[in-house]
């Protein structure tokens, strides 16, 4: 018997959950390909070590942008290789697959992801939004007739969504998360210290250093990368309020597309979220500070969610299972496929 599974296809990372077994892998949306015949070197941990680091034929590739697919065939390449490592085919059945997709997809992204996943081994395919699933991961109740707010930061994008009666009332989606902060970090210190870092060192200093708000004792960090001027190598210091000051507009940004979302549901939801607060989720949620803004700028409390990084495999998965224990309430989902 096949082992149906929930898949977080994230910018950033694919996360997958297995029924029975919780999150089973997590491992980084990144292929390496040898560029003179199109094989296939690596897939996630393994790709993700060189990108940077290749000779001119070997290109690591990142086959999603902004939470959407931009190479359909290495997606499902990457996708088989996933469901591949895990065995949860069954001799003569295919696993059911729920997978999660930003709020503001076309349909022809839509169709593509559900291909994807079709493609790469899966039986019945099941679409949701983001913050929807993210949510139930969380642990949050959403099927009651009252309001849950839920903002889900990845690698992409950062999906805000007001939820009730298990469905969305009111969402945005922005095209600004956790790889646009690596690119602010990057960006700010070669403008300020004239010098040029890779991917992974911005992820690093994001990491270590990340912070939503000033602090009075930042701590600091080496960092090392080429000069701008000499090209040679060169080493400075930094420290967490420079990365703040780094990550301000886009945090700013996310904010106000929060606030948007607030502004446009009815009284008696607003007032459950008073009561409620809003619920932090994805990886970005991680940084040092981000509740404290949240909550002192959409003046409600705001809580991260227990394993940020988990809530969007997690939700899918035990939606999955929700769908299957109660078959009469499948049909709007099955619909979506065609």
């Amino acid at each position: 018997m096949a082992k149906d599974i929930g898949i977080d296809l994230g910018t950033a990372n694919v996360l997958i959950y297995v029924q029975g077994k919780g999150v089973v892998l997590n491992e980084p949306s990144v292929v390496a390909v040898d560029t003179n015949n199109g094989k296939i070197l690596a897939v996630g941990s393994e790709a993700y070590r060189m990108v940077g680091r290749t000779p001119s034929n070997i290109r690591a590739v990142r086959p999603l942008k902004d939470g959407v697919i931009s190479d359909f065939d290495i997606t499902q390449e990457m996708l088989s290789y996933f469901i591949g490592k895990l065995s949860v085919k069954g001799f003569m059945s295919k696993p059911n697959i729920m997978i999660c997709a930003p709020t503001n997809i076309t349909e022809i992204e839509r169709k593509a992801i559900i291909q994807a996943a079709e493609q790469s081994g899966g039986g019945k395919v099941y679409l949701e939004y983001e913050p929807k699933v993210a949510a139930i991961g969380a642990g949050l109740d959403i099927f009651k007739p009252s309001g849950n707010m839920v903002i889900d930061m990845g690698g992409g994008t950062s999906d805000i969504a007001i939820l009730s009666l298990g469905d969305i009332v009111s969402s945005q989606s922005v095209r600004m998360a956790g790889d646009k902060m690596n690119t602010d970090i990057t960006e700010y210190i070669k403008a300020k210290h004239g010098l040029v870092i890779g991917e992974h060192s911005a992820e690093q200093i994001k990491i270590k250093l990340g912070t939503a708000l000033k602090v009075a004792e930042p701590k600091t960090m080496d960092v090392r990368g080429r000069d701008v001027a000499t090209g040679m190598p060169r080493q400075i210091q930094i420290n967490e309020n420079e990365i703040e000051e780094a990550l301000h507009d886009t945090l700013d940004q996310i904010v106000h597309a929060a606030i948007a979302v607030l502004e446009t549901v009815p009284p008696e939801l607003a007032s459950d979220i008073i009561d409620r607060g809003v619920m932090l989720t994805g990886g970005t949620a991680l940084l040092h500070g981000i509740d404290q803004l949240f909550s002192e700028k959409l003046k409600v409390p705001v809580v991260v969610s227990q394993d940020p990084l988990d809530n969007v495999a997690k939700g899918a998965g035990e939606l999955l299972e929700r769908m299957q224990a109660n078959p009469a309430n499948n049909g709007k989902r099955k619909r979506k496929r065609k």
